[in-house]
């Protein structure tokens, strides 16, 4: 059985309208690696998978590369300021996140 399209209601003093966001194709992929290069049209964000237990020995880590995502820069602005409000709120409720 279908799932029916979720709706992102608008505020209900604001105008009516919504977005209808669909699910039916969706994959869902798991990364622990993300790395991001970028030109002046386009921002590319590599997503990937470490399955190397033992890069401290010195040794060879090898990324295994499942998705490229490719935003225009006004895009990967919002998704920057998205995340940003995300990581904020994740750390105020679980504590802060230190990144190597």
């Amino acid at each position: 059985m279908a799932k029916k399209p979720t709706v992102e209601e608008a505020p209900a003093d604001g105008p009516k309208a919504g977005v209808v966001w669909r699910e039916e194709a969706m994959q869902t992929q798991f990364a622990n690696v993300v790395n991001v290069q970028g030109t002046r049209e386009q921002v590319d964000i590599f997503f990937g998978t470490n399955r190397t237990w033992n890069a401290e020995s010195g040794g060879q880590v090898t990324v295994e590369l499942s998705n490229r995502i490719i935003l225009t820069p006004l895009a990967a602005k919002r998704l920057s300021t998205i995340l940003a409000n995300v990581l904020r709120e994740h750390e105020r409720r679980y504590g802060t996140l230190e990144v190597e």
